[in-house]
């Protein structure tokens, strides 16, 4: 008797090789970079995919879907730009749920389920972390903000891609996981020990240099993290953009400083009469 878990990599012992080919898919899709790592299927016709107990019905456009949205938590549907029936079927096999942006708008974040497919068929890499990704809406006040980071992404992807005439996206990194890394180095030496007091012991000068290997700003006193970094490889060789949103809140002093950092800066305009103005890129120099 036929078990769908024949089909799964994980059940076979050739090492998790890649099942499905890169090259699967019609033309050029700037959600093709944030499947670097992922193994599921890239074609477009629909086929059986196995995560432990559970079987699912996955084309290239429901993967990329899941991708993009599990990348940046919460994208909104518009932004997707993708068929009513492939959110649908997403949605019928219980890997994607809507959340409300205001007004008449809707947004797409993973279910658990969702995210555990995704983790479930990453390939691991040898050098570094594979791309990250997220399930349901940890922020519910920073909704908005989150919510038109994959619109920034979407452009950056097309503006580095016409720039050196095509790249390999390798994966996007939240600023949650930057800040998480940075903690991770505060705290090092207070890790399994009784008597620590749960205090950073780092001085400044190890705090500037961890932020010179990371390619981070540091002034005033502190390190200045972007909203995320997109890792990228043009002709084999590591590069990197970090992107920052600035929303109607930002002003003063407060964009100022963060002006200062050297982010590819986007600004999002307010609602108006209930809409939304997309965010688009701005020079530093205007906050300065």
């Amino acid at each position: 008797m036929y078990d769908p878990r024949w089909d799964d990599p994980r059940e076979r012992d050739d090492g998790r090789e890649r099942v499905y080919d890169e090259r699967d898919r019609a033309n050029h899709d700037p959600r093709d970079g944030l499947m670097h790592d992922l193994d599921l299927p890239r074609g477009e016709e629909r086929e059986l995919v196995v995560d432990r107990d559970r079987v699912y019905e996955l084309n290239g456009e429901d993967s990329r879907t899941l991708a993009a949205v599990g990348t940046f938590r919460v994208v909104p549907e518009q932004d997707l730009d993708i068929e009513h029936e492939t959110l649908g079927h997403l949605r019928t096999e219980g890997l994607v749920e809507a959340v409300d942006l205001g007004g008449d708008e809707r947004g797409v974040v993973l279910t658990k389920q969702g995210r555990d497919l995704l983790d479930s068929h990453t390939l691991e890499r040898d050098d570094e972390a594979p791309q990250a990704f997220y399930a349901g809406v940890s922020r519910s006040r920073e909704i908005d903000h989150d919510s038109n980071l994959y619109a920034t992404y979407r452009q950056e992807e097309a503006r580095l891609r016409d720039e050196h005439g095509g790249l390999d996206i390798r994966r996007v990194i939240l600023e949650q996981d930057l800040k998480r890394d940075y903690q991770e180095f505060l705290q090092e030496h207070n890790r399994n020990r009784s008597d620590s007091d749960g205090r950073p012991d780092r001085d400044e000068d190890e705090i500037r240099d961890w932020a010179r290997e990371h390619d981070l700003p540091f002034f005033d006193g502190q390190v200045h993290f972007p909203d995320y970094r997109i890792e990228y490889e043009v002709d084999g060789r590591a590069r990197h953009e970090d992107i920052e949103l600035f929303t109607p809140h930002y002003r003063g002093a407060h964009a100022a400083s963060h002006a200062q950092t050297g982010f590819r800066i986007y600004v999002v305009g307010s609602r108006n009469g209930g809409g939304r103005s997309g965010p688009h890129p701005r020079g530093m120099e205007e906050f300065l």
